[in-house]
């Protein structure tokens, strides 16, 4: 049986200490993920990816979709509605990748 997202973010790293991430793409087009309700959970998948492979590429993002499990789905179903999952369905598709930068939190 598959884990619901809720189940899999019970598993993931807090992210009190962060302000957000930007995501940086080769383009050099820069994406922030901000520590705020409805971008939490994203926030704390996106940790979980950085600590375990470095970058958002396509490994991590194939598991980041597999963790946003039922949401995934929806997301395919309705693009933008969902852009932090639309962004690793595009890695994912597209060999586009992505470098990491924490915000700390008091650093803006």
């Amino acid at each position: 049986m598959k884990r619901s997202f809720a189940k899999n973010l019970a598993d993931m790293p807090p992210v009190d200490d962060l302000a957000g991430m930007e995501l940086s793409a080769l383009d050099s087009s820069v994406e922030v993920i901000e520590n705020k309700a409805g971008s939490l959970g994203s926030l704390r998948l996106y940790r979980q990816l950085l600590n375990k492979h470095g970058l958002i590429d396509a490994a991590a993002a194939a598991e980041g979709l597999a963790l946003y499990a039922e949401h995934t789905q929806d997301a395919r179903l309705n693009p933008g509605k969902h852009p932090n999952i639309d962004r690793l369905l595009k890695v994912e598709s597209g060999g586009l990748a992505y470098s990491v930068r924490l915000l700390p939190v008091g650093s803006a």
